[in-house]
């Protein structure tokens, strides 16, 4: 169970990340790279946040005994 835990870790960390530059992308503060299709639009803000949290769920699930 433990290798479980570990990877949901790794795969719910990432998944902040992600979400997280998609986020700031979508609210035009993440202006990388310079043609991206995401920037300033705020669906991207939404999928970010969205992808986040589950993020932050898959952190919180292989963290807990």
């Amino acid at each position: 169970m433990g290798a479980l835990k570990g990877i949901l870790a790794i795969v719910g960390v990432a998944m902040i990340l992600v979400g997280g530059l998609w986020a700031l992308q979508g609210l035009d503060i993440v202006r990388w790279p310079a043609s991206s299709f995401m920037l300033g639009d705020t669906t991207w803000t939404r999928n970010g946040v969205v992808v986040a949290v589950v993020g932050v769920v898959l952190v919180w699930f292989a963290r807990k005994k």
